[in-house]
């Protein structure tokens, strides 16, 4: 007998609308699954059991059994405010706080009829790309628990890869939905800028953060992102997000249909100012996929950035953002600063020396570069990259005292992600296979994720939906949880 978490989100849903499932009996499964195996992937920071129980009792009065997501658990992710739910956004500076009023976000996933279990790990102000806080144990991928989820959604990546909810919302403003995701062997994608309401980016400097789906399936997926574009209260479509999408997402998950061309891209805009390597099970991963596409009768041929000047600039005006973005966080004395992790501090002290000059320098060439680059992709339908150029990194790899070391170490772990948001695109990681690590060769065998990710025009996620699927489908991955 199948197992509820073995079960795909939509299969789930069709069950409870068919009467065969409650809400009720998924919040029971999940909630013991939690208690059992959350200590071993330190996915969750915070677990709301009695909460949810009730929540699930209580659907029916609160939204339409008709409602997107209607009966399905989720968690939250540690950087979304949930009224009366402990909130750390990572941090020490925040261990004790509970918020009185809940983010747009978790509001939405309410109305759309999901039952929230808790809060999924995230690090410190969801800054680094890696899941591991000093407030919470690091989540881990559960592939190899010796090994980091990647982040900032690592734990939201552990709990879905690990079977302890059956998909779970994230944020990406530099990767930090696809790195985890690539780092689990999930699927992640990152919607366009403007597409979801409530994690549109439009309000984040440089538009960098997006909220997206995490999932064991293209489907699941695509049935999360409907949820998060429908759940608002308003029609929302903008430029930035590009045209809607012909019906619903997850059809065209379902459907997996069309042929397009691809270009394969391994330059990033990192490299001339890090030394940056594909270890060979990232290069399997590439290969493999570009084998399967060219079977399928896909257009495959290689793509690069173009000239050098139009990116050289990169690194510099990335680095000047991200450590803006870093000068608002809610730490003034000497006493709430010393709460804060190295990398943190360092890039408060950084952002906060910043001379307003540099930003709007750095903004401007952002925003030249997106234009550059969405024209330099635009003679494909598809590009693809590894997801990532290294295996899952060990726990404890990251220098814990060296903030300029770290962020080169997260560089090197994953060059291809932060030019998405820069840009604006849409963007999915799915998962490849499993490497064993001894000859760099992909197998379906116990071994460490690899993946790649696919990058879509303005407004693409549809096709990306589209051409995830068919990979999906032509590989026949197993997608049940790794830990039993």
């Amino acid at each position: 007998m199948t197992a509820l978490h073995e079960l795909t989100a939509l299969e789930q849903w069709t069950l409870i609308r068919s009467g065969e499932l409650t809400p009720g009996d998924l919040v029971e499964h999940y909630l013991a699954r939690i208690e059992r195996l959350n200590p071993r992937v330190g996915a969750l920071t915070v677990v709301e059991g009695d909460r949810a129980r009730d929540a699930a009792a209580r659907l029916t009065e609160t939204v339409s059994t008709a409602a997107p997501l209607f009966g399905l658990p989720l968690v939250d992710k540690e950087l979304t405010a949930r009224a009366g739910q402990r909130t750390t956004y990572g941090s020490r500076l925040f261990a004790d706080n509970v918020p009185e009023a809940s983010d747009e976000l978790a509001r939405h996933l309410d109305e759309a009829g999901a039952i929230s279990l808790g809060a999924s790990a995230a690090p410190e102000f969801g800054l680094p790309s890696y899941t591991e806080s000093r407030v919470a144990p690091p989540a881990r991928t559960p592939h190899a628990l010796d090994r980091g989820a990647g982040g900032s959604s690592g734990g939201a990546a552990a709990a879905v890869a690990a079977g302890l909810v059956p998909f779970a919302p994230g944020s990406d403003g530099g990767g930090s939905i696809r790195i985890p995701a690539a780092a689990c062997g999930i699927v992640g994608l990152k919607p366009s800028r403007g597409r979801v309401p409530a994690g549109s980016g439009l309000a984040s400097l440089a538009g960098l953060v997006v909220a997206g789906p995490l999932a064991r399936t293209v489907a699941d997926a695509a049935l999360l992102l409907d949820a998060l574009v429908s759940a608002s209260p308003w029609p929302f479509a903008t430029r930035a997000a590009g045209p809607a999408a012909e019906g619903p997402f997850l059809a065209h998950a379902v459907r997996g249909e069309g042929r397009v061309q691809v270009g394969v891209l391994t330059e990033s805009p990192w490299q001339l100012d890090y030394e940056l390597t594909i270890a060979p099970e990232a290069r399997h991963a590439l290969d493999r996929a570009i084998r399967h596409l060219d079977a399928m009768g896909h257009g495959v041929d290689d793509i690069d950035l173009g000239p050098s000047d139009d990116w050289a600039g990169y690194p510099d005006a990335f680095r000047i953002v991200w450590m803006a973005a870093a000068a608002g966080i809610p730490a003034e004395s000497d006493a709430e600063l010393a709460l804060l992790e190295p990398l943190t501090a360092w890039l408060v002290a950084r952002g906060r020396e910043l001379p307003v000059a540099r930003l709007t320098a750095a903004l401007s060439w952002l925003s030249g570069f997106e234009r550059r680059l969405i024209a330099r992709f635009s003679s494909v339908d598809v590009v693809m990259t590894p997801a990532l150029a290294l295996t899952p990194r060990p726990l404890g790899w990251y220098d814990a005292g060296d903030a300029e070391r770290n962020f080169a170490q997260q560089v090197q772990y994953t060059p291809w992600t932060s030019m998405i948001n820069v840009a604006g695109l849409p963007a999915i990681t799915i998962p490849m296979g499993l490497s064993r690590e001894s000859d760099g060769e992909l197998s379906d065998r116990p071994g460490m994720p690899m993946g790649v990710q696919l990058i879509g025009r303005p407004g693409g996620e549809a096709t990306l939906l589209a051409v995830a699927a068919q990979l999906e489908r032509r590989l026949r991955l197993p997608s049940t949880p790794v830990l039993d």
